[in-house]
Order: C-alpha cells, then structure tokens, then sequence
C-alpha cells in the first residue's frame, strides 16, 4: 500500500523519506523506524497525500518538530505527515495581526513578532515546538498562553474538509483547546498581537529565556514538561515530595534539575521513558491520591 503513497508523492513533487528512525525526529532522541515520512509544503499536497492514505486504509501519524511525542521502539507503521519546515510561511495580515502555517517552529514565529515589534509571543520564547503545536495544546509560560493572542486556526477535517474555529468556538483552556477531542489537522493560525517597543519584547524574550536554561534541564533530551499540572498542586513538586528527582528506569531518568521532567540520559529506549512515566504516575498517586496526566503523546 505504501507503493501508492510513494507514487502519489512523487508525482505531486511531495519529499519523503523511507524508514526513517524516529529518534532522529523527536526531541527524546529515541524511537524505531517510520515506513515512510512525507514534508508537504503547501495545503493542496498536505490534503492529497491525506487522501491516497485515508483511501487505501494506510494508518497515519501527523507531527511537527516531534517535541511533544514519545514513539513506540517498535516504529510506526504506516505514513508519518511531518508539518514543520516545509510548512511554515508567516506573513503580517495587518500591522498588529500575524498568518502562521502550523508547521512553523514557535522560535521562527516569536522571531519574526520580535522583527516587526508585536508584542505577546514574549511567553513562549524556547519553546521548541511548533506553532500547530502550541494552539493545540494551548501552550503557556510565565503568566502567557496561546489563548492570549490566537483567534483564529484554519483545519482540515477528519472527512478532509477545510474549515476553521475562531474565538470562543477555539475552546481554550489549560493544556487543550477544541482540537484536543477531534481527529482535526491544524494548518494556519491567526494571532491578534499588539505594537510595543523591539528593545522591550527582546529583553522580556531573553528573561524568559534564561529563566528556561536556568531551571529547566535543556542539555539533555526530553519533551519539556512531561505532566500537566493537576489543579492545585505543581507535577514537579509532588514527584520530588516523592523522592523521585533523579530515579531511572534504564536511560530514562526524572531530572535531578527539574523534577517535572522525564529526560534522556543518552542511552534510553521509549520503553525506559514508558515505563518511568508509569512509575512516576503510580508513585505519586499511592503517596498523594493526585493522579498525574501526560503532556506527552504516545504514538505505536
């Protein structure tokens, strides 16, 4: 079946890449081979190779940078969508309002409002994800979010429709939004920023990112924070409450920097991360009755 997507991608100018190791793909540096990753650049081929798999029930996995997703040892089998680079135009609608293709990283994005002094991306500074990402998941730093500033996201359906949320219809809420319960793809955002002064958002933006470097383990290979925060307390705080900061599995350990993340210590498998995440999980609920739930997504 994979013939057929091979082709396909071929004849509409699509690049791809055969048994690709996903550990050259995520941010956790570990996972099996891909059968076949495609890097769409434009709507039009994204749509048409999400055609030729949906038609010929080849299972498919869509993913940006790959910053917020663990991979089965196992690989994938079927087609990965990779929406990073190839899909990351930014343009100025009008002089406070951005279009962003949802491959675009948020580094590039929070770049190009530092470029043209539009003030509001300042919280996500180093976030290493991309912008799909960060409206997906209503990402969020230092007193700012998504919901800030996002108002408006273009999508292509599960019956590959063409359609948009805007507004309260967006559904913004911690870590989710209306993409969270839907089988949507995310291709274009829509921020509302506002004009402010370049020195100013670069000083913010550098604040905020020594502030990562200072506390988050960023020398070693991880997914950011690896739980949500439950209501009321902080991740990291419980599991370190637990005396879990610097436990492994394997080469997977809970940072001794920062307890809220799971990190790769250079030699770990998907498996050692599982299965510390399980631990972690059942740990801190036998201690705290708090039940921890990921940020990170599993892909088999």
């Amino acid at each position: 079946m994979l013939d057929i997507v091979k082709s396909t991608a071929v004849k509409i100018g699509c690049e791809f890449d055969e048994n690709i190791p996903m550990s050259t793909r995520t941010s956790f540096k570990t996972g099996g081979n891909a059968e076949i990753m495609l890097y769409p650049d434009n709507i039009d081929a994204l749509k048409t190779v999400l055609k030729v798999c949906k038609d010929n029930n080849i299972k498919t996995y869509i993913i940006g940078n790959g910053s917020n997703i663990l991979v089965s040892d196992n690989g994938l089998s079927g087609a990965v969508v990779r929406l990073s680079n190839n899909f990351s135009d930014i343009s100025l609608i009008d002089d406070t309002t951005v279009y962003c293709q949802s491959g675009a990283s948020m580094i590039k994005l929070c770049s190009f409002a530092l470029e043209h002094s539009l003030s509001g991306l300042e919280f996500a500074y180093g976030i290493p994800g991309t912008a799909g990402g960060a409206a997906y998941m209503n990402a969020g730093a230092y007193g700012g979010e998504m919901k800030d500033i996002l108002v408006k996201c273009e999508h292509i359906d599960s019956d590959l429709n063409f359609g948009c949320f805007e507004g309260d219809d967006l559904k913004l809420g911690y870590r989710k939004s209306v993409y969270s319960d839907k089988d949507f793809i995310i291709t274009s955002l829509t921020l509302k920023m506002k004009k402010g002064n370049y020195d100013d958002i670069k000083a913010l933006m550098d604040e905020n990112l020594a502030k990562r470097k200072a506390k988050q383990p960023l020398d070693f290979p991880s997914a950011g924070s690896t739980f949500k925060r439950p209501e009321g307390y902080f991740a990291g705080a419980l599991i370190e409450q637990c005396n879990l900061k610097g436990y492994s599995v394997g080469g997977a350990q809970v940072s001794e920097k920062h307890a809220g993340f799971v990190i790769n210590k250079g030699n770990a498998t998907s498996t050692d991360i599982l299965e510390l995440i399980k631990y972690i999980q059942k740990t801190v609920y036998d201690n705290t009755g708090v039940k921890l739930e990921t940020e990170v997504k599993y892909f088999e």
